[in-house]
């Protein structure tokens, strides 16, 4: 069975589109079992803000292709925005998908953490096996290479940094300004970090979890709120930045309407980086409302990716090396139970034969005689089965498996 990646993502599909085929962390163990059920021998889902991605050993990609929209009750809108890779390709984009090439900012790192998480959840779920674990191995490898060896990481370029300068490109300076997050997660702490680099002295840090919350926002001397308190504090926010994994909006048109209000109408700059997302887009209607989603940013980071273009390009070369490497692993292990079993066939002919030739010995025989007897029957019996195969190709005009022999024996070169 080929090795399949089946996904859509940023490239592919606006985020209307992206947001009906996410993956909570609590429905993937039920995905990755579902996908057991006579779909894929092995699966490892990876479900971010820009990407929805099937890893898996199946039969066909379409059938991944088709589950993925039925899972989600997905319509055929979707089938234009689905790609789909086998084998080499699907290798090269594992790769390159760790190695943040395949990012809306490239070189971004956090997927890789994501990419880890989904094959610990896959192989905590028994979805994971030989080929997809040996390919996520040599994924996260082949990622801590290119973050060694070139320049692609080099500058602090992520969506949540996009955010940071977004802010800073809309208020004069960050000092006197109060920032509202909504998440605790990795994307708002890397938020909240920029923030703060850049001289920002007031956060709230909104969470579900209070403890998490606050755990953050003892970081940066921060207030921690409960997630249900969100709207008591919006007023205050001049910066409202969200990234949190609800199914549905944390912010409403309405309470942004009383925080507004409340604000004297001063100006809000409200980022979404959730998928679905964390603030219902008709707040865009406010005109002192502006309110960006993660798609959004793909502008605004432009002009950081020119650092890490030539880091990017040496990390394609790399890349290319170490799928051409991976194959020839992979190759190697297909091989394997072939020689194991020609090696224990020999073997049982070599222990039949030998045994047979020292009861000759014991019978009084000549060593001599008992050696020529060990030569020409273990000789016989080596080559019966490929002999009678070549008579057989030779029969069936079957070239290809008569040149095989040749290269197999070396019967085109020197005896060693």
């Amino acid at each position: 069975m080929p090795l399949v990646v089946v996904g859509i993502n940023h490239r592919t599909a606006p985020l209307a589109l992206r947001e009906l085929v996410v993956f909570s962390a609590t429905q993937l163990p039920d995905a990755l079992r579902a996908l057991a059920c006579g779909i894929a021998e092995e699966s490892i889902i990876v479900s971010t803000c820009n990407r929805t991605e099937v890893y898996c050993v199946a039969s066909s990609s379409q059938s991944v292709s088709d589950w993925l929209q039925r899972y989600h009750g997905a319509d055929n809108s979707l089938s234009d925005c689905v790609y789909m890779h086998e084998d080499e390709k699907a290798i090269e984009h594992a790769f390159s998908v760790a190695a943040g090439l395949d990012s809306m900012v490239l070189g971004e790192p956090q997927i890789l953490g994501q990419l880890k998480d989904a094959y610990r959840c896959a192989h905590s779920e028994g979805t994971a096996g030989p080929v997809l674990n040996r390919l996520f191995q040599a994924t996260f490898s082949v990622a801590k290479r290119i973050r060694t060896e070139t320049q692609i990481g080099a500058h602090a370029v992520s969506v949540a940094y996009a955010a940071v300068s977004l802010a800073k490109q809309i208020f004069a300076g960050l000092g006197q300004h109060t920032a509202l997050l909504v998440g605790a997660g990795d994307t708002i702490a890397l938020a909240a970090r920029h923030l703060h680099a850049h001289g920002l002295k007031r956060m709230i840090i909104a969470n579900r979890s209070l403890n998490r919350a606050q755990l953050l926002a003892s970081e940066f001397n921060a207030l921690a709120i409960p997630l249900d308190a969100t709207p008591h504090h919006l007023a205050q926010a001049d910066i409202v930045v969200c990234s949190t994994a609800s199914p549905q909006a944390i912010i409403t048109t309405s309470q942004v309407a009383e925080a507004l209000a409340e604000r004297r109408h001063r100006p809000m700059l409200m980022i979404d980086l959730a998928v679905p997302r964390d603030i219902e887009p008709t707040v865009a209607q406010f005109e002192d409302i502006y309110l960006y989603t993660i798609d959004d940013l793909q502008g605004v980071v432009s002009d950081n990716l020119k650092a890490r273009e030539e880091g990017a390009r040496e990390a394609r070369l790399l890349i290319h090396e170490e799928v051409a490497r991976f194959l020839s692993g992979l190759r190697i292990q297909q091989a394997v139970p072939t020689i194991r079993d020609l090696r224990s066939t020999a073997l049982q002919v070599r222990t039949q034969t030998l045994d047979q030739a020292l009861k000759l010995l014991g019978t009084g025989r000549s060593p001599q005689e008992a050696m020529t007897y060990l030569a020409d029957t273990l000789t016989h019996r080596l080559i019966h089965a490929p002999t009678h195969e070549l008579r057989q190709a030779g029969e069936a005009d079957d070239d290809a498996l008569v040149a095989a022999a040749r290269r197999l024996f070396h019967l085109d070169g020197e005896i060693e």
